[in-house]
């Protein structure tokens, strides 16, 4: 873990959860970081965060893109967990006519889904595909009572999941699971990996484990050309 501990990290993790106070006294600024020499590809976290956001058939915010490089019997491949990137300079905000996706001062980019329209214009502008669109359908047929259930998402009770009312007919993304933000849990892919290759913290805290990393030579972030400044961070 590059030097640090797991006591320090679960440490200044608690408190920063806790506290929602940065390493400079105010907000923090979440930022996970994933070692992709850790990624086994098991896909865990993408069950996880199924399981934890109930999204529906066709809505996965967080996904595995494997990679194959090179010839048989030389062949290397790679896993690369891709959630939502939660820029800075998020495109898909820049294209909202009305203004439904928005920074909020942690550094998540959320979608205010009675405001959206579900016009789809940030699907489009989103350079890590990281954007879904919720048809409003579901897993009734595999699952007993899952449209009567109550998503976690941001702790709203939304009801029964219709076709044609809310959270259906709209944009739908990862938010590292706000909701357990606020209870002062990690999110649940970061708590679910089996091969410990994700990290998550305050990078305003220069103690903590994902700003060590964030500064680590092994650091890149996808893209990083467009100007977009993400907060998911990878370790080569």
């Amino acid at each position: 873990m590059g030097g640090i501990s797991r006591r320090e990290f679960f440490s200044g993790l608690k408190v920063a959860l806790a506290g929602e106070k940065g390493g400079n006294g105010g907000s923090p600024r979440w930022a996970m970081v994933i070692d992709l020499s850790k990624c086994i590809g098991c896909h865990a976290c993408t069950v996880a965060c199924k399981a934890e956001n109930r999204t529906p058939p066709g809505v996965t915010y967080n996904v595995v893109v494997e990679e194959e490089q090179g010839r048989f019997p030389n062949v290397v491949r790679t896993n690369l967990p891709r959630p939502c990137m939660q820029c800075d300079r998020p495109p898909c905000a820049q294209v909202c006519p009305v203004q439904a996706t928005y920074k909020l001062e942690n550094g998540i980019t959320a979608v205010d889904y009675e405001r959206c329209i579900g016009c789809r214009y940030c699907i489009v502008n989103c350079p890590y595909g990281a954007r879904y669109f919720d048809f409003g359908d579901s897993y009734d047929q595999e699952m007993v009572g899952y449209s009567a259930a109550q998503a976690h998402e941001w702790g709203m009770n939304w009801g029964k999941r219709t076709k044609g009312k809310i959270p259906t007919g709209i944009v739908r993304k990862c938010t590292f699971c706000y909701h357990r933000l606020e209870r002062g849990e990690e999110p649940a892919c970061v708590e679910t990996c089996p091969g410990d290759a994700r990290f998550f913290g305050d990078l305003n805290d220069p103690h903590s484990t994902v700003a060590k990393l964030a500064a680590s030579p092994r650091a890149f972030r996808l893209k990083e050309e467009l100007g977009t400044h993400p907060r998911v961070i990878y370790l080569k």
